[in-house]
């Protein structure tokens, strides 16, 4: 399990609570300042819980002497009506915050739960499922933090951390040998990946021995030929992993981790995220 640095954390939430909050919780003056109130969260349906750190830290920066008792535990599969955690601490405070803490938890927690689902499907067959770039704008660490605790791996965090060179800078730079000979004279000491969208082109950047070969949308024989060529590079000495991309569906996952690819990564974990049903009850 990859789980990104939550640097971003502190700040993610301040955010989420001024764009809910803005000038004040008009609302919640309904309740008087000095009233006191417990409350408890509980799971609608089966999931895998995710986001404490992000629960923990809305009710931290809107009220530090609120208490969050935690019931199920980070990565643990929760059922429906089981309590997820309770509150203790003034009212308002628990109003306020009640939005804010259970956006965080739902959509984490929908993540980890497709996550999940996928990890399950290639169980045995050596494939990691991997996430992508295509995540909710100032997100994308809590989202890829939701994927390791699904069971998943997390690709290249952003554009800094890996070069992956894609069709557009193939074309643009005359070739896939000569992007990947730009990229290496770049000297960035990250992870090159080359996508490759035909067994031609995989070739190419097997020769070149590059970090990760993504095949793009191969049919089941591609697939097939392309793991035969990497597995051949390996024995070699080569050290080219074989990652298949192109809308991976759940239906067909097991068929494509039983080609014998390293990876597959899969956009839809963090794009098309559905938030588990969670509520929140005063007792």
């Amino acid at each position: 399990m990859s789980l990104p640095l939550l640097s971003d954390l502190s700040l993610t939430v301040t955010r989420a609570l001024a764009e809910d909050i803005g000038s004040g919780d008009v609302t919640a003056q309904l309740v008087r300042a000095d009233q006191r109130g417990k409350a408890r969260a509980i799971a609608r349906e089966p999931a895998v819980l995710c986001g404490r750190p992000w629960v923990d830290e809305v009710f931290r920066q809107i009220d530090p002497t609120v208490t969050v008792t935690w019931q199920a535990a980070e990565g643990a599969r929760v059922e429906p009506d089981q309590v997820l955690f309770a509150l203790d601490g003034p009212s308002r405070s628990l109003l306020t915050g009640e939005r804010t803490a259970l956006n965080f938890l739902q959509a984490l927690s929908g993540t980890a739960t497709e996550t999940a689902r996928y990890v399950e499907a290639v169980r045995g067959t050596g494939a990691q499922i991997v996430d992508t770039r295509k995540t909710l704008p100032g997100l994308r660490n809590a989202q890829k933090y939701a994927v390791g605790i699904g069971g998943g791996v997390n690709h290249r965090i952003g554009l800094y951390d890996g070069i992956l060179i894609k069709e557009n800078h193939i074309a643009a730079a005359g070739g896939i040998v000569a992007a990947i000979a730009q990229a290496r004279a770049l000297e960035a000491n990250v992870p090159l990946m080359v996508e490759a969208e035909s067994l031609d082109e995989a070739r190419s950047a097997l020769a070149e021995d590059v970090d990760v070969l993504l095949v793009d949308d191969f049919d089941t024989p591609q697939i097939r030929e392309a793991v035969a060529l990497a597995r051949a590079h390996r024995a070699n000495g080569g050290r080219t992993l074989i990652e298949y991309s192109g809308g991976a569906t759940l239906a067909r996952i097991r068929e494509l981790a039983d080609c014998g690819v390293d990876r597959i990564s899969i956009g839809s974990l963090t794009k098309h995220v559905r938030a588990i049903d969670l509520s929140m009850r005063f007792l």
